[in-house]
C-alpha cells in the first residue's frame, strides 16, 4: 500500500479535500495523510463541498507536519507555494510532487460565490489525482 501526504499552509481546505477525496478514490490502494505548516482547523466549506459528493471529512483533523510520518512517506504531494518551500527535506525515495491549486479561502464573497471556489478546487484536485492514479498504475 502507498502512503501519501498532502500539504498545505493550513491544513483547513486544499490538503483536507485532496485527503478525502484520495481516501475514498484510492481505497485498499493508499494509506492517505494531510498536514498544513501552520494547521488552523478543518474550514467548514470544504467539509460541505466533500459533502455534495458523499464524502464526509467532518472527522478529519487539522495536523502539524510531522517529521518522523513524512518519512515514511512514498509521495508528499504540496497544494501551495507557502508549503512548497517550507516542505522539510525529504529522504531518498521519497517523491514530491507540487499541484499548485489556488487557495479557495481568499475568495471574498456571497456564501455561494465562496461555495463554487471551494467546488473549483475539490474539482481541480479530484482531476489531478485521477492523473496521480493512472500514472501509478503505469509504473507498478
Amino acid at each position: 500500500m502507498l502512503r501519501v501526504m498532502f500539504l498545505c499552509t493550513g491544513n483547513s481546505c486544499r490538503s483536507q479535500i485532496a485527503e478525502g477525496l484520495a481516501r475514498y478514490m484510492g481505497k485498499g490502494l493508499l494509506e492517505v495523510y494531510s498536514a498544513g505548516v501552520m494547521p488552523v482547523g478543518v474550514n467548514p466549506y470544504a467539509i460541505a463541498v466533500m459533502k455534495e459528493i458523499g464524502i464526509d471529512i467532518s472527522k478529519q483533523t487539522s495536523d502539524p507536519i510531522d517529521p518522523e510520518l513524512i518519512e515514511k512517506m512514498d509521495y508528499v504531494i504540496t497544494l501551495c507555494e507557502h508549503a512548497d518551500a517550507l516542505c522539510p527535506r525529504l529522504p531518498e525515495g521519497v517523491k514530491k510532487i507540487h499541484w499548485p491549486i489556488k487557495d479557495p479561502v481568499s475568495v471574498v464573497g456571497s456564501p455561494e460565490v465562496v461555495m463554487d471556489a471551494f467546488r473549483q478546487t475539490r474539482d481541480e484536485i479530484y482531476r489531478r489525482l485521477k492523473e496521480f492514479f493512472k500514472d501509478i498504475n503505469q509504473s507498478s
